[in-house]
């Protein structure tokens, strides 16, 4: 109802296939949004979109009945999934969704405490990926395969924050929200695949229950793009969270024309390879010490944790 679906292009102009929308369409839009509460509450989570938002507390989660949401805490208590999965416990988001002044989740890092985000700290080591250069920041980098590079071993750079490995994604933006349940199993055991899976739970809740509000401020009929003048000499970048975690994409402009453009996806950043110091990535670190026996079932508990896309990664 709101944009074009594949096959279509997703880059004809800024903003993606958008368009404008009609009464009859914007009360689907409604019927659509209700339809998926149904789903949520009493397939999902057996309960309320606002009881589960406001989950204040690991003891809380005992009082789900029902669900699949209750049925991943018990497979995931037969599992052992809150013992694996472990990697900085450094988290960041962009922060995402305007709301009044402010973001609904705003940007941060969090490490034991809040810190402001400082992007201008973002570097890219490529000391072990099959590519060209050296360690430089988004706006200055550049992306050339190169792949017979000795000691690389992945497509993938390896961004990092003021030189720390971070983890992105639901869970990190819920611990630097201030989720009070987020916050207290992270406090307890980091970030693991149980966590992980809890935070992108809460997250679906929220986010439910914020575009029913979005969707009666839609207005039919109202321009949907914003279409600005291309400056002859620029530099800007957008700094956004996708589902994935944070997702940054910079731009030079010469002459009326795009000059250079990098990306630095939400998996780049979890699944990083090691850089100049020798440090894995998060994904890395969460690998460690996962059983391997077998057909390696835990080890792809923890790969999937982090809702992989290697398709954006591999740019």
């Amino acid at each position: 109802l709101l944009a074009g679906k594949w096959p279509h292009s997703l880059s004809i102009q800024p903003g993606g296939s958008l368009r404008a929308i009609d009464r009859a369409e914007k009360m689907r839009i409604h019927a659509h949004l209700r339809e998926f509460r149904r789903f949520l509450e009493d397939t999902l989570f057996g309960d309320s979109l606002e009881s589960v938002a406001s989950l204040g507390s690991a003891g809380s989660l005992f009082q789900l009945k029902g669900g699949d949401f209750a049925a991943f805490l018990e497979a995931s208590k037969d599992l052992g999934l809150s013992r694996y999965g472990r990697a900085t416990d450094s988290f960041m988001s962009y922060g995402n969704y305007p709301v009044g002044e402010g973001t609904l989740f705003p940007s941060g890092v969090w490490s034991g405490e809040l810190l402001p985000l400082e992007p201008g700290t973002i570097l890219e080591d490529v000391s072990h990926s099959w590519m060209e250069g050296e360690t430089l920041h988004p706006s200055e980098g550049f992306t050339q395969p190169m792949a017979d590079k000795e000691g690389a071993y992945s497509w993938c750079k390896a961004p990092r924050l003021g030189g720390r490995v971070v983890e992105t994604g639901a869970l990190a933006r819920q611990v630097i929200t201030g989720q009070p349940l987020v916050r207290e199993l992270v406090s307890v055991s980091g970030g693991n695949v149980e966590n992980r899976v809890i935070a992108r739970l809460v997250e679906t809740a929220r986010v439910a229950i914020e575009m029913e509000k979005w969707a009666l401020q839609l207005k039919p009929g109202e321009p949907f793009c914003s279409h600005g003048k291309m400056p002859q000499e620029a530099k800007g970048a957008g700094l956004v969270e996708a589902a994935r975690g944070s997702l940054g994409h910079w731009i030079e402009v010469r002459r009326g024309r795009i000059h250079n453009y990098q990306i630095v996806s939400p998996t780049t950043w979890n699944f990083s390879p090691r850089d100049e110091k020798g440090v894995p990535g998060a994904l890395e670190q969460a690998l460690v010490g996962a059983p391997v026996d077998g057909n390696c079932v835990m080890v792809q508990h923890i790969v999937r944790s982090f809702d992989p896309c290697m398709v954006c990664t591999v740019h």
